[in-house]
């Protein structure tokens, strides 16, 4: 376990970084200045740039801390037996799923600041990853119908978040029904019909 200093050190590089988030999710990503972090922190400018030297370091940061999860799903789902199975196939759908319910904040950064996301390096690593995961779903020799199920799927989870967010109901059923959406379209494009 951290001594006191570290977890402090900690807790003000996650309070950045949400902060961060929340005000590029508001602002947007080009509009906010390290200043408009560091004052809504109330920190100086000095405590903000010895966590993070630019808004991208903050930016690739709440990344990493997000996607890991992500990279070891997609390497785990590699390590499966080939071809994959459904039931594998299934697997990282649910775990996908539970991964996203931490990740609301950083995909509604990226609804928000498309524009910004092309540009930074952060955008081009996160598609690497939906097509990582998108290799799991789709057989290898699918038809083009059958990929756009298995990417449809991946969509389907991203866009229910925030479609399905302000929607009355319980949190857990809504992810549920989403995930139920999913895997219906994944085993249609696995059976091939």
């Amino acid at each position: 376990m951290g001594t006191g200093k570290q977890q402090r050190r900690g807790d003000t590089r996650q309070r950045i970084q949400d902060v961060a988030l929340e005000l590029f999710a508001e602002q947007g990503y080009e509009k906010t200045s390290l200043r408009e972090i560091s004052e809504k922190l109330d920190v100086t400018k000095a405590a903000l740039y010895y966590h993070f030297k630019t808004k991208e370091d903050i930016l690739t940061s709440i990344f990493d801390d997000l996607t890991g999860p992500i990279d070891e799903l997609i390497a785990w789902g590699h390590a499966q037996p080939q071809p994959v199975s459904l039931e594998t196939k299934k697997d990282v759908l649910t775990r996908y799923s539970a991964i996203l319910i931490n990740a609301a904040p950083l995909f509604r950064f990226m609804q928000e600041n498309q524009a910004a996301m092309r540009d930074l390096k952060s955008g081009a690593s996160f598609k690497d990853r939906m097509l990582g995961l998108h290799e799991i779903l789709k057989d290898p020799d699918a038809p083009m119908a059958d990929q756009v199920r298995c990417f449809s799927a991946l969509f389907t989870m991203h866009a229910g978040m925030f479609v399905l967010k302000d929607a009355e109901g319980d949190p857990k059923e809504k992810r549920e029904a989403i995930l139920e959406v999913a895997i219906d379209l994944v085993t249609r494009a696995h059976t091939g019909g």
